[in-house]
């Protein structure tokens, strides 16, 4: 029995035939699923800027730090458009710029702050020129925006339509949350001016907290920004005797902001206005900003900001290393006896006047205007920008009593102030004769023989109070009034 059973499993086919093609049939499809597992890998994996900028009309991956995010626009077709620069450990200079092409301008991304972490998806990489750049398809791109502090949250805050994450992602969200507290990605911030440094017909780069944005006219925006620092004081052009048809302007935007909106905005340091139009995507109120190719011009005595249409914004966090110093100078300001001052000012203002409460700390205009009581006793440091009368032999009434109007100016704000009776005699020390009255009086406005370069009022120590006229009014008819300061210049 067991030798037949030998013979008849001799008489079956030999197996080496079958052994040979069931190899050669594997092999095939296992090569076929390994490139469709490569291709699928290929899809989630994230290469490194400097790999990427190599794959020229390819499809890949990128994540990183944003350094840069262009204001939302529309492009030359029906698309709307903005760049995005990021940077990561391969390249963290220059990074890399990627186009961004959405349906409407709510689909593109909205970068809440320099420093966040956005991973794009399939993203092709194009050559132009030198330049190497990648461009977002809203047919088969996406895109996430994370938070770009050290933090536990992998959730991001935006996603496109066409975004499906992969949890191997939070360990690159990780690493690069780590990289950028060891390395503080460059951004523009290097090279910005302050407020302070600021020149007439110059474009510069500025860094600023946006604190309220108003239309001033139907088709543009007021932006209110600052920084902590003094605009530098400018001289005035205008013509005394103008004075009386065309007084010179105690802001720029026509109505005056209201006393709430006043009320949050910071008493030291210049409020610059700066004008854009409003096809721009207007930055947030309360963000830090990074703006780039802002250009400087004055009207009237006054700085104003101009927002080109080559001009770009993007979002800092309040975190970050140039916005917490900008803070923490800021708040000195706050804690010394004489840090109030103007800078310009320092070491002390002109000695043209002189007040009988010399160890009384100045505050600024802005503190003047922001008390929350309506009557109060002040000192300050100012410029006398005009009067009116506009005549220095103009000053007394037929009666011979004094009323005159100044205006005053400090790098926060201006206001007018009245000098009349009592007051005035003081002021002027009396009543000198007209000669003597107009020696004072052009000291007092920084007037000079030859007025070609316009005046340059020097700054003067004064006291001032605050009182209402209508009872039923009374911050409606709050007005300002020199006292105890003597002309002496």
């Amino acid at each position: 029995m067991r030798g037949m059973i030998i013979r008849e499993a001799a008489s079956f086919p030999s197996f080496p035939t079958i052994a040979i093609q069931i190899p050669k049939y594997t092999a095939r499809v296992t090569t076929e699923q390994l490139q469709m597992a490569n291709s699928e890998r290929d899809k989630h994996k994230f290469l490194r800027i400097l790999e990427a900028k190599t794959a020229i009309n390819q499809k890949v991956n990128l994540i990183g730090v944003v350094t840069e995010a262009g204001i939302p626009k529309q492009s030359k077709g029906t698309d709307c458009c903005c760049t995005i620069r990021i940077v990561d450990e391969s390249n963290p200079s220059s990074g890399i710029s990627v186009n961004v092409f959405a349906e409407t301008f709510e689909k593109l991304p909205h970068v809440e702050s320099t420093g966040d972490i956005i991973q794009f998806s399939q993203v092709v990489m194009k050559a132009h020129g030198s330049e190497v750049n990648a461009v977002f398809n809203k047919k088969f791109s996406s895109f996430a925006l994370y938070e770009g502090k050290d933090t536990s949250n992998f959730v991001p805050y935006q996603v496109s339509s066409e975004f499906h994450g992969k949890e191997q992602d939070k360990k690159f969200i990780e690493d690069l949350r780590k990289w950028t507290v060891n390395q503080q990605p460059e951004t523009a911030s290097n090279g910005s001016l302050q407020l302070k440094d600021i020149k007439k017909g110059i474009r510069s780069n500025l860094i600023c907290k946006v604190l309220h944005i108003s239309e001033v006219t139907q088709g543009e925006w007021m932006l209110y920004i600052w920084d902590g620092t003094d605009t530098p004081p400018l001289n005035i052009h205008s013509k005394l005797e103008e004075e009386l048809k065309k007084p010179i302007p105690l802001q720029l935007e026509a109505t005056p902001l209201s006393r709430d909106v006043l009320c949050t905005f910071p008493t030291v340091g210049t409020i610059l206005r700066m004008t854009a139009d409003k096809s721009i995507d207007r930055p947030k109120v309360g963000k830090w900003v990074q703006f780039k190719n802002i250009e400087f011009q004055t009207r009237d005595g006054l700085w104003l900001g101009i927002f080109l249409q080559s001009s770009k914004f993007s979002y800092l966090s309040d975190d970050d290393k140039l916005v917490l110093n900008y803070q923490s100078a800021h708040e000195k300001r706050y804690k010394g006896k004489w840090t109030r001052m103007p800078w310009s000012s320092f070491p002390w203002p002109s000695h043209v006047t002189d007040t009988d409460h010399q160890h009384v700390p100045f505050v600024t205009l802005m503190d003047i205007i922001t008390h929350q009581e309506v009557t109060m006793k002040f000192r300050c440091v100012v410029r006398v920008v005009a009067t009116f009368p506009a005549e220095a032999t103009n000053f007394r009434g037929p009666d011979g009593v004094y009323i005159l109007r100044l205006t005053l100016e400090d790098p926060t704000a201006r206001i007018h102030a009245y000098l009349y009776e009592e007051d005035a005699e003081k002021f002027f020390g009396g009543y000198p004769d007209d000669d003597k009255m107009i020696k004072m009086h052009k000291a007092l406005l920084g007037v000079e023989e030859t007025n070609e370069n316009g005046r340059n009022p020097p700054w003067v120590d004064c006291c001032l109070k605050s009182y209402y006229i209508d009872e039923n009014d009374i911050w409606g008819s709050r007005n300002y009034r020199i006292f105890d300061t003597k002309l002496v210049g």
